[in-house]
């Protein structure tokens, strides 16, 4: 059998998507063209739209650019206050987190050699940041604050509103990277009260290759990548439209099953967590009103993430590591360590996300094989007895 647990990396298309998305490659019109293939795929577009608005309530007056990932919007964003402080705008302090993705972390380092300053807020054992912390991290020449929905490593959720509350107090746009918001949770970004909201399809069950960009109305912008005026001139390139389309019916699709994936799904969660924690010397992280629905990080004390990945794999069961192994060092989760975990320890954990078609005799699938992965595993760890309790 065949267990895929890695969906917070990136998740299989939906077979009613998939269908939708090779009939929509036909709509091949340029669609700023007044003859019919290009108003027919315009048509399609505009429905596309239609649906993305309210699916995600945003107000038709804001910008949802459509982007070929979060990473690319991630680094659009990030970019923004870069030019801008470049170009005399004074602001060059950036407010983020030390759970964000490697594609806020990477742009922000790079916004640095050029003299920018970046503050990384560090989580309580839930995951969490401190909204106090974040407001006393605040300073004259603060540009810009960006902190993730969840996290794709721990699955905790972050308190956005009650960020952008704290952002909207000091006048300091405020940017969310959702790459694990939308079919987990719903959203509503009218709500939210955010200045950009970043997301892409593959995270819930679209194709790979296209994203979106909310941009609120009135929050600055400038291009990272130029060319026509394709996207109201906010982003150059000949326009994805099937892809467009196919993410537009996965949005809606997502926010169909949040009920299933709330209940049901968050019970085969929950099933797996507590056959894991029977397993010796194991532990879950982040408590589940904090959690993501479909998400378990666990460590297996004495057992290397990328050991125990290996023999998973070998059983057909898919996860994922929070750790970064390389051929000179094996290095621990930040996001473990920054719940409060030892080194030792943080370089053990294990993710386990599932999706909407996650089944239970799955389940019973891992919790099967995982006990005697476990022990062996741990039969030639060099150093489990030593990190025993």
């Amino acid at each position: 059998m065949d267990v895929y647990l890695d969906n917070n990396s990136t998740t299989k298309i939906d077979p009613i998507i998939e269908e939708k998305y090779c009939h929509n490659m036909k709509f091949f019109g340029n669609v700023n063209s007044i003859y019919e293939k290009g108003s027919q795929t315009r048509k399609l577009l505009e429905k596309a739209y239609d649906l993305i608005y309210p699916a995600l309530g945003a107000e038709d007056e804001d910008d949802i650019v459509i982007t070929s990932s979060t990473t690319e919007g991630n680094n659009a964003v990030i970019k923004t206050f870069l030019y801008n402080y470049l170009n005399g705008s004074g602001k060059k302090h950036i407010i983020t987190t030390i759970a964000e993705h490697s594609s806020i972390k990477a742009p922000c380092a790079f916004a640095k050699t050029f003299g920018m300053e970046v503050t990384y807020l560090y989580t309580d054992e839930n995951g969490r940041i401190d909204t106090q912390e974040l407001e006393n991290s605040i300073r004259g020449d603060t540009a810009l604050i960006s902190v993730l929905f969840a996290s794709n490593e721990s699955g905790a959720i972050q308190p956005i509103k009650e960020i952008s509350k704290i952002a909207k107090k000091h006048k300091i746009p405020f940017h969310c990277d959702g790459a694990q918001a939308i079919g987990k949770q719903r959203i509503n970004l009218k709500e939210l009260g955010v200045d950009y909201f970043t997301f892409s399809a593959h995270k819930f069950h679209g194709p790979k290759g296209v994203g979106g960009l909310y941009i609120k109305k009135g929050a600055p912008f400038v291009n990272l990548i130029h060319g026509g005026n394709q996207m109201g001139g906010k982003r150059g390139g000949s326009i994805y439209t099937n892809g467009i389309v196919a993410m537009a019916e996965a949005i809606k699709l997502a926010n169909e099953n949040l009920d299933y994936m709330h209940y049901d799904i968050s019970k085969l969660r929950d099933k797996l967590e507590e056959a894991i924690l029977k397993v010796p010397d194991t532990k879950s992280y982040v408590d589940k009103k904090y959690r993501l629905p479909n998400t378990v990080v666990a460590s297996f004390r004495g057992i290397e993430g990328e050991s125990m990945l290996w023999d998973l794999n070998v059983n057909g069961i898919y996860a994922a590591t929070g750790s970064s192994c390389s051929s000179e060092r094996l290095e621990g989760s930040e996001v473990l360590e920054s719940l409060g975990e030892d080194p030792e320890i943080a370089h053990t954990g294990i993710i386990f996300s599932l999706s909407r078609f996650s089944k239970e005799e799955e389940i019973d699938y891992v919790i099967d094989k995982l006990p005697s992965i476990v022990k062996r595993l741990r039969d030639i760890s060099m150093t489990y007895a030593k990190t025993k309790p």
